[in-house]
């Protein structure tokens, strides 16, 4: 497909998206990369990926994930999202700007189920809570670890001693020891 092509389908993606949220506080624009990108309020993430769902035949959700903009920044956090539709072979980016150091969001897993691990981990990596997520926990950090890594006011040089990682370091070996005392 040529250029001309690409910049005639991510138009018409564009058209068929703005249509759909016509109504709704939102801009539909074109990414960099020549996605089909829609800029919303945070507030506004569940309902116009409803939307995207049941109108707009994005029925694969392919990420969720956060962008730290330092703590300097007023709307700190930006909220990605990635979508796309076989039936229309599309594909489209939602970003929400969020405030503050601790952001909220509405979890999109009663329309996404798969998302949960992609929640999970911009919770664990940036902090981001999503309200109504049934199972948000850490996971790759472990439990109880009071930081998130991919933060901008994380160390560079990480945080040592991790007193979690030195007893979970304990404790298998512990654990290792009893067993070999036991042969």
């Amino acid at each position: 497909m040529t250029d001309e092509n690409n910049q005639v389908a991510g138009n018409a993606t564009q058209s068929r998206i703005a249509g759909l949220l016509k109504g709704l506080e939102c801009t539909v624009t074109e990414a960099t990369d020549g996605m089909a990108l829609v800029l919303i309020a945070p507030e506004l993430i569940h309902p116009v990926c409803e939307l995207l769902l049941r109108e707009g035949g994005f029925e694969s959700n392919t990420f969720v994930t956060a962008v730290d903009h330092g703590v300097a920044s007023e709307q700190r956090f930006e909220m990605v999202y990635q979508f796309i539709s076989m039936e229309h072979t599309e594909r489209v980016r939602v970003r929400a700007m969020t405030t503050g150091d601790d952001p909220e969001v509405a979890t999109i897993t009663d329309l996404w189920p798969g998302t949960a691990f992609s929640e999970r981990e911009c919770f664990d990596m940036f902090g981001v809570r999503f309200s109504g997520h049934e199972n948000l926990r850490r996971i790759l950090m472990p439990e109880g670890f009071d930081h998130h890594p991919l933060r901008k006011d994380f160390p560079h040089i990480g945080i040592e001693p991790d007193r979690l990682y030195q007893k979970w370091d304990q404790d298998r070996r512990a654990a290792f020891a009893e067993k070999e005392a036991r042969k």
